[in-house]
């Protein structure tokens, strides 16, 4: 099922489905999920491997199962399903029409995922895919619609977001992680995207710990 779709499903009552499911999104989700062939004028599973499609059982199952795990605990089993996922439903080819774009773009994604913690700029971003700022920046927003800037902040955010939610850190110690070395200007940009501060937001949506 993909992002903005209803769905609905019945089954046979002499036969009746077992099944398991799990959300995910992210930077390379859209990637990840062109490889294994799906999208949304063709979203069912064909599995060519018996092995690797109960791999990825498995590791779905894991995931369902550990929620108290730390979330780089649960990513980690998160890139082993994507693995049996794209694996299991080869081969896959490229098609004939892809952009120069989209190249573009996975490299700049790619590097933001990577280097968001950083003290990184667009100058950085561009500079990784040899572009100049102007075109990159024009790129970008064409593809995303976001400015380059725009789309670093929400990251970062989304990101400080996670670990305000999961984790004691101190939200200085949670803006250093994103990027940010002074703690003022973090809670600026934090409460431009989410509407409130980074503690009156983590008093609100922390998950509590036994």
């Amino acid at each position: 099922m993909f992002p903005q779709q209803v769905c609905s499903y019945w089954a046979d009552m002499e036969l009746p489905w077992e099944y398991v499911w799990i959300e995910f999104d992210g930077l390379r989700v859209k990637e990840s999920v062109e490889l294994a062939g799906l999208s949304p004028e063709h979203p069912v599973y064909h599995s060519r491997s018996k092995e690797l499609r109960e791999k990825m059982m498995e590791e779905m199952l894991y995931i369902v199962h550990h929620p108290k795990e730390s979330p780089l605990h649960i990513l980690g089993h998160g890139f082993l399903f994507l693995d049996y996922l794209t694996r299991s439903m080869a081969p896959f080819r490229v098609g004939k029409n892809g952009k120069i774009q989209d190249f573009y773009m996975r490299e700049a994604l790619a590097f933001i995922e990577q280097n968001f913690q950083n003290d990184i700029s667009v100058e950085d971003i561009a500079a990784q895919c040899g572009l100049n700022r102007s075109y990159f920046g024009t790129i970008f927003r064409q593809a995303l619609g976001q400015t380059p800037q725009e789309f670093l902040i929400h990251y970062r955010m989304i990101k400080a977001a996670e670990l305000l939610k999961m984790t004691q850190f101190s939200i200085q110690d949670i803006a250093n992680a994103v990027g940010y070395s002074n703690p003022l200007h973090f809670s600026r940009a934090f409460k431009k995207v989410y509407g409130l501060s980074p503690r009156t937001w983590r008093n609100e949506n922390q998950i509590a710990r036994n």
